[in-house]
């Protein structure tokens, strides 16, 4: 199997190891390093940098210096593995203010044919890791994971990277330690994989 380079994006603004998102993407770190993936993460918790707040800031201010080593990491990285809580049914806000940040012109989007942004994250795939307090099938198929399809098409697509699998992982408070010890099981091999 051919080498992968792999970026594990920890979205939980909780930098408290026992979340966990962090023990999943742990797993998963440890079964991509056992195959002999290269593995870099990024813990969005521990970044220190401000919010969007105008159009102007997006285009035309530089990445504050907090996020440019994350924004070396995605150009270095062939696949993204973002792992996060669903809060008030999306992501936490902090992992959308780093999105929004590190997707700048330039960078994630390029001038392309009509006024549409050229993708310039294209040759990348993703997976997304989503957990929550309700079932997944209710999320999947009652809500639609409207929050999970926005960031696959509104987010990751727009800049290119495809393709996005998600991994929804549901009813977290009710885990015993048989289902946690399935769900790490189940990243190990994703992480193996590289998918």
């Amino acid at each position: 199997m051919a080498v992968t380079r792999i970026l594990l994006i920890q979205g939980h603004p909780d930098p408290d190891p026992r979340r966990l998102c962090h023990s999943l993407a742990h797993a998963y770190a440890q079964g991509a390093a056992d195959a002999g993936h290269e593995v870099r993460q990024v813990d969005v918790a521990r970044l220190d940098f401000p919010l969007l707040r105008t159009k102007a800031e997006w285009e035309s201010e530089t990445t504050p210096p907090g996020l440019q080593s994350a924004q070396q990491d995605i150009a270095w990285a062939e696949h993204l593995v973002l792992f996060f809580p669903l809060w008030l049914g999306d992501m936490p806000a902090l992992l959308k203010g780093f999105l929004e940040q590190v997707a700048r012109p330039g960078f994630a989007l390029g001038r392309g044919e009509g006024g549409l942004g050229a993708k310039l994250l294209k040759g990348r795939s993703a997976r997304v890791v989503v957990t929550m307090g309700m079932p997944a099938l209710v999320y999947r198929w009652y809500f639609r994971a409207h929050s999970v399809r926005s960031l696959e098409r509104n987010i990751l697509g727009f800049v290119g990277i495809a393709p996005v699998h998600e991994t929804l992982v549901g009813e977290v408070e009710q885990l015993d330690e048989a289902a946690r010890r399935r769900w790490f099981s189940k990243l190990r091999s994703l992480g193996r994989a590289a998918m």
